[in-house]
């Protein structure tokens, strides 16, 4: 591939993706191979393939078991987390654990492969690079990826592996609706300070922002959310409607049945858009469960009820943000929708409300703002000097209270909520025995006084501290949390002068250096593989297109005329030889179709050379493109101008709290 290119900006979705790029002073969305601005967050294994996008999604139905999505939901998580267990009843593929960690377990080429959340992230990540490679023409190998601002510390490292099994150097994480605000300001070329709030509803995660906006300085001054809010959960209150239904009507539970509830989820998802301009949407499947046909509708109304405890939990977030803000409603500017699931009529009416019936700001492209802003913060990153960006400053904030454990199980905050980041803060600790020789650093996240109601980030135990009274040794302990919103914790034992500086293990959840070089070697082995596959779908397709364009000559009444019987007929019968092998032998390798396409060329190529000489062959080139190659076919040798070879068009997409009790306590 050519010189490296610029950077993009990457909305790493749980339902959909999208991938831009800054050039010549604009942020481009970039399609990907199926003409779509955003790609579904799927990958599909299949018996001789993996797919990822939309190629995965279209087949979802007759393969449910081992189409995976929703890796967002499971990406920093822990297998016995609540809203794990809550999904994996409604996931048609299976989550198993290991050590603490969730594990997808799929079936490919007949073989039983796991993959934690990161791998499957990264294979779309993946994906994401290679739409962007094939628009620029240039290897891309930078990215900023975005995140839900109410990501935790351990859901932002694991995003950031998943970029760096996908091959890609991260320049940045940043929060979804900082990235949206900044589309909307460089949009609206905001040069006065205006106060925005940024409301991001997408497909499985919820989050508003609150900002100041001035001359290209993005200040934002709180932050609340929902890691597990959004269009999916509608999605199953529609699913779960029905299956009822469907058992009321017909006595008939499909629960159990995958593929009957895929296909239901897929209609729901249909009807659910419907909702959002039309006051009814029909659902209609054709023999759903043994061999029932379900037809049905529903109205906004019955959805707005099945959904209205969902819907209204987008309220306190809200409320919250202003709160911790210090901003009354009257003093924001703008309210701006975000996500595709603020497209819903209720969603709207319920945040009007809130602030007194003000219009909301629809300006943005709800599904596409979080990559455009991306793609403008890569750009600031990588350098770039157009005006648009090149005073481009984003002051984010900490979404969470980081904090120690101390005495008596308390948590004490050392960095706390909405902290603009990047932020360096330290805490002198003692210890509460005497001549106590090592002491447990226990680092928490969340907002609970005690932090056995908060998350575990990670401990270390340090040792070797002289023996003293209690209250004598000085432990300073320094969080240092960077721009990406990621934490590290070191610690100093300051005793007689000496510093033995140790950092904290993070040991729940996150990927060691060996898993993760691991997976960047299977996913370029995986690469390889998908490769080779594209090709040989490109060899049978130009077999194939051969072979049929051949026939068509053939059976053109004006080449009839210059042609023998004889010819013709050596002709179409080869052809139809080829046709019949190759529906006997659709899982063929490479080889195989270019020999017999070489075959079939050498059986025809005489009898269409002395047709040329005859001047029997259309000036403008026989059906299908010939002479010439057909399109995207690489010249393969055939006759004027070369047929394709293995190229060709058609070929498928890539497609805890501590045990032992505390030891220290905070000096005052």
């Amino acid at each position: 591939m050519a010189a490296p290119g610029p950077a993009v900006g990457i909305d790493l979705g749980t339902t959909y993706s999208c991938v831009g790029v800054f050039q010549h002073g604009k942020v481009e969305i970039i399609a990907n191979d199926q003409g779509n601005r955003t790609t579904p967050s799927f990958v599909a294994f299949t018996d001789t393939e993996r797919l990822i996008g939309d190629a995965a999604k279209n087949q979802v139905a007759m393969n449910p078991t081992n189409t995976v999505f929703d890796a967002k939901r499971l990406i920093g998580r822990n297998f016995d987390d609540r809203d794990v267990q809550s999904d994996m009843r409604l996931w048609p593929f299976t989550v198993i654990k290991d050590g603490k960690k969730p594990k997808i377990q799929v079936e490919y080429k007949g073989e039983t492969k796991k993959f934690f959340a990161e791998e499957i992230s990264s294979m779309v990540l993946t994906k994401m690079k290679e739409t962007a490679e094939a628009y620029l023409g240039k290897e891309v190998s930078k990215a900023v990826v975005t995140v839900p601002a109410y990501f935790n510390d351990l859901q932002r490292r694991a995003t950031k592996d998943a970029g760096v099994i996908a091959g890609l150097q991260v320049l940045r994480i940043i929060n979804e609706p900082t990235a949206a605000a900044v589309a909307y300001g460089l949009d609206k070329k905001v040069g006065q300070e205006r106060n925005v709030l940024i409301f991001d509803l997408g497909g499985g995660t919820f989050d508003v922002s609150v900002l100041t906006i001035e001359e290209g300085i993005f200040e934002v001054k709180s932050t609340a959310g929902n890691t597990h809010l959004g269009g999916e959960d509608f999605d199953n209150k529609m699913v779960e409607h029905f299956i009822s239904e469907f058992e009321r009507k017909h006595k008939k539970n499909i629960q159990s049945n995958k593929r009957a509830v895929r296909r239901l989820r897929t209609a729901c998802e249909r009807a659910k858009r419907v909702l959002s301009s039309s006051p009814q949407a029909s659902i209609e499947i054709d023999s759903l469960y043994e061999g029932i046909d379900f037809y049905t509708s529903l109205t906004r109304a019955r959805f707005e009820e099945l959904c209205g405890s969902l819907f209204r939990q987008t309220q306190d977030p809200v409320t919250k943000a202003l709160r911790d803000a210090d901003f009354d409603k009257s003093k924001i500017h703008e309210v701006v929708l975000v996500g595709g699931s603020t497209r819903i009529p209720k969603i709207q009416k319920i945040l009007q409300d809130m602030f007194s019936g003000r219009e909301l700001n629809k300006s943005i492209n709800p599904d596409e703002a979080v990559a455009y802003g991306a793609a403008a913060q890569a750009a600031f990153l990588s350098g770039d000097k157009s005006d648009e960006v090149q005073d481009l400053l984003l002051l984010d904030v900490a979404p969470l209270s980081l904090g120690i454990e101390t005495a008596g199980g308390v948590m004490n905050n050392v960095i706390g909520r909405n902290t603009t980041i990047p932020a360096r803060k330290e805490c002198t600790l003692t210890t509460n025995v005497d001549n106590l020789q090592s002491v447990l650093i226990q680092v928490f996240e969340g907002e609970r006084a005690m932090v056995a109601d908060n998350h575990s980030l990670g401990n270390y135990n340090l040792t070797g501290i002289p023996p003293a009274p209690r209250g004598v040794p000085q432990i300073d302990v320094i969080f240092d949390i960077d721009a990406n919103g990621i934490l590290d914790v070191s610690a100093e034992d300051t005793s007689r002068g000496k510093q033995n500086k140790i950092f904290i293990t993070y040991d729940t959840g996150r990927l060691s250096r060996e898993e993760i070089e691991r997976m960047v070697s299977e996913a370029e082995k995986y690469k390889k593989e998908d490769e080779v596959q594209k090709q040989r779908i490109g060899a049978k397709n130009a077999l194939e297109s051969y072979a049929y364009d051949m026939k068509s000559t053939m059976e053109d009444d004006k080449i009839k005329e210059k042609v023998s019987e004889e010819d013709r007929k050596t002709v179409i019968d080869k052809c139809a030889e080829a046709v019949d092998w190759l529906h006997n032998n659709q899982t063929a390798e490479k080889d195989e179709f270019e020999n017999h396409q070489k075959e079939l060329e050498q059986a025809c190529q005489p009898i269409i050379t002395r047709l040329y000489q005859a001047g029997g062959a259309p000036e403008e080139g026989m059906p299908g493109g010939m002479p010439g190659g057909m399109p995207g076919g690489m010249p393969g040798g055939g006759m004027l101008g070369g047929f394709p070879g293995a190229g060709g068009s058609g070929g498928a997409p890539y497609g805890q709290s501590s045990g032992g009790g505390p030891t220290i306590e905070e000096v005052d």
